[in-house]
């Protein structure tokens, strides 16, 4: 009888080899979204700089045409902003006149006369005449740092 009954007792939980290896999943899951989600977020942020820097090549393009291409003319950021709206921008957010990299990733400058090399990292005068442009932007990378972009207007 006691056998009957030792034998009918249900076994019921969890044993510690089930637990581990749910703990384990658990963990791969969470590991993989710490991992993933800063390079979707930098992803996203340079996806709006370049979003970002077509509006400001729109400004331009804009302001030379009603300027009949005179680039003196629309070298001032503030004859820039009569074309540009500011409150659409998200990434860069300053935006000036020069012919070098902006130190950070929320700024951009317009660098006149010149173009952008065949690999986008820089602006020259080589091939350059005075109607060309060039916007001077930075982009995330991977490790942190920037990545100089240059876009020709």
């Amino acid at each position: 009888m006691l056998k009957k009954l030792l034998l009918k007792k249900k076994q019921e939980g969890f044993t510690i080899v089930e637990v581990m290896i749910v703990l384990a999943i658990a963990g791969l899951i969470i590991l993989v979204v710490f991992l993933a989600v800063p390079a979707l977020q930098r992803n996203s942020r340079n996806t709006q700089r370049n979003n970002d820097a077509s509006l400001i090549g729109s400004a331009v393009n804009e302001c030379l045409n009603n300027r009949n291409g005179q680039s003196t003319s629309c070298d001032e950021t503030t004859e820039i902003s009569q074309y540009l709206d500011t409150s659409k921008l998200r990434q860069l957010t300053t935006v000036a006149t020069g012919t070098s990299f902006p130190t950070s990733t929320t700024a951009a400058n317009i660098a006149y006369g010149r173009k952008c090399n065949a690999d986008g990292s820089a602006a020259t005068t080589t091939g350059a005449n005075s109607r060309s442009v060039a916007l001077l932007y930075n982009t995330e990378n991977t490790s942190g740092g920037n990545v100089a972009r240059c876009q020709e207007i």
